[in-house]
């Protein structure tokens, strides 16, 4: 039922389209049938709510520390989640960090920001799975810092351009919320 909820909400919320003649151009160039936006969908307080808990109830068994990603689309997902899982029951005090896409330029020069520290156990968010490309880089730059990470959460795994192949490859265990297949059977 949360599944359906949650693809529902992308529909109702219009994060969801699909042209099958034109389609839409993605961050890769490439082109594809299906545009998904989890800003829109992170922007309302349901559905935003409907992440949070089916996230949570994906990641309640995974042992970890904190939860993060590139931003600036993982910052809302992780916020979410930790702060469900904090008002759960089994509760979790998940902390969070962002990953930036490049260190700031001034201060201390930081590439991550949030609340984690070398040897935690990291869980890697974004928001939608196409090459795997983005997640990969925040893996990358969390395990640099000192994180160990082995599972990895999405909200949509667009089943496009083999990034669960690519991601699982690295060593992650990769939830998906959702797949292109739920947004389509919701339309």
């Amino acid at each position: 039922m949360l599944t359906h909820d949650l693809a529902k909400a992308f529909v109702t919320t219009q994060a969801f389209k699909w042209d099958p003649a034109g389609g839409f151009t993605l961050a890769s160039g490439a082109t594809s049938p299906f545009y998904v936006d989890c800003r829109v969908v992170m922007a309302h307080p349901g559905p935003r709510q409907l992440v949070a808990q089916a996230a949570y109830e994906a990641l309640r068994e995974v042992n970890c520390d904190c939860i993060g990603g590139l931003e600036i689309g993982a910052i809302a997902i992780a916020t979410a989640i930790s702060a469900y899982a904090y008002g759960a029951a089994p509760r979790r005090d998940w902390r969070t960090f962002v990953v930036r896409k490049q260190p700031k330029d001034h201060g201390l020069g930081k590439l991550i920001e949030g609340a984690m520290q070398p040897g935690d156990r990291a869980v890697i968010v974004d928001d939608v799975l196409t090459s795997g490309g983005s997640l990969l880089k925040a893996v990358a730059a969390a395990r640099s810092a000192g994180l160990t990470v082995d599972h990895a959460l999405v909200i949509v795994d667009r089943k496009e351009q083999e990034g669960r192949a690519k991601v699982e490859a690295q060593g992650i265990t990769l939830l998906s919320l959702l797949t292109i297949d739920d947004l389509l059977a919701a339309r």
